[in-house]
C-alpha cells in the first residue's frame, strides 16, 4: 500500500499543475451545464404542451418530468466523457515514457502492480473532483420540483456514469503506456472509445446475429441505459468491472513488456 500511496501522491499532483486537467474538467463541466439547461428547458415546454392538453381534453397528467431530465442528464453526460476522458489519460505513461522518467519510476522500490493501481485510483480521484460539481445541478433539480425527483435514478444514474468513467479510464491508461506521444495516445483512445460506442449502430445490419448481440454487448453506452432508468443490473455490472480489470491487466502486461525490452 506505501507503494501505492507513493505513485498516486505523486499523479495526483501532477494533475492539478498541468493545465490539460483544467482543460478537460472545464470542458466536461461546460458541456454537462449547457446540456443539463437545455434537457431541462425542452421538459419544461413539453410538461407545458402536456398540461394544455390535459385540461383540454380532461384527461390526467401522468409525466415524471423530473425522472425525464435526470435520464436525459446522466445519458448524454455518458457521452461526454467519450471526449473528454482521453485529455485525462493521455498523458498517464506516454509522457513519462518522452521524458524518461518511466524507467526512473521502474526502478524504484515500487511493483508493476503498484504503478498501475497507484495511476489509475488517481485518475480516478480527479474524475470524481470533475464529477462533483453536477451535483449541484441535481441539487437545484431538486429544489425545484414538485414532487420530488426519484432518488433511485439519481444514484443509480450516478453509479452507471462512475462505472463507465472508471472502464474508460483504464483502457485510456493501457493505451497511454503503448506509446511515448500524449498526442497518439489522446486519438487513438479517442478512435477506441467511439469504436466501443457505435459497434453496435456498423453490425446491426449484419446477416449473423450472433454477431449482431455480441456487437451490442460490447458498445460500452449501451450498458449505460438501465442505470439512466434506475435499473441496476448484474450484467452491466459484471460488463464495466470486466472492463476495469481487463484495462488494468494489458496495462500491466504493457509495463512488463517494457521491462523486458529494457532487460
Amino acid at each position: 500500500m506505501k507503494g501505492i500511496y507513493a505513485v498516486f501522491r505523486k499523479e495526483i499532483s501532477l494533475y492539478f499543475v498541468s493545465p490539460i486537467a483544467y482543460v478537460a474538467v472545464g470542458a466536461f463541466l461546460l458541456l454537462a451545464g449547457i446540456f443539463f439547461q437545455g434537457i431541462l428547458a425542452e421538459a419544461n415546454e413539453y410538461a407545458m404542451r402536456a398540461a394544455m392538453q390535459a385540461m383540454q381534453y380532461g384527461t390526467p397528467l401522468e409525466i415524471d418530468i423530473p425522472g425525464e431530465v435526470m435520464r436525459g442528464f446522466f445519458g448524454v453526460t455518458g457521452t461526454i466523457l467519450l471526449f473528454v476522458v482521453p485529455m485525462l489519460t493521455m498523458g498517464a505513461y506516454a509522457e513519462e515514457r518522452r521524458r524518461g522518467t518511466m524507467e526512473l519510476l521502474m526502478t524504484s522500490p515500487v511493483t508493476d502492480l503498484e504503478i498501475v493501481l497507484g495511476k489509475y485510483f488517481a485518475a480516478i480521484s480527479l474524475f470524481l473532483i470533475m464529477l462533483l460539481p453536477t451535483a449541484i445541478q441535481m441539487v437545484i433539480l431538486f429544489r425545484a420540483s414538485d414532487p420530488m425527483p426519484p432518488w433511485r435514478i439519481m444514484l443509480s444514474g450516478y453509479l452507471g456514469v462512475f462505472l463507465l468513467g472508471a472502464s474508460l479510464l483504464a483502457i485510456g491508461q493501457f493505451l497511454s503506456s503503448l506509446t511515448e506521444s500524449q498526442i497518439v495516445a489522446g486519438i487513438w483512445t479517442f478512435l477506441v472509445f467511439l469504436m466501443l460506442w457505435i459497434l453496435d449502430f456498423i453490425i446491426r445490419g449484419s446477416s449473423s446475429s450472433v454477431a449482431g448481440a455480441v456487437a451490442q454487448y460490447v458498445s460500452i453506452l449501451r450498458h449505460m441505459n438501465d442505470f439512466t432508468r434506475g435499473v441496476v443490473d448484474s450484467s452491466n455490472l459484471v460488463y464495466y468491472v470486466s472492463m476495469i480489470l481487463l484495462g488494468l491487466f494489458l496495462t500491466l502486461r504493457s509495463l512488463d513488456s517494457m521491462r523486458w525490452r529494457r532487460a
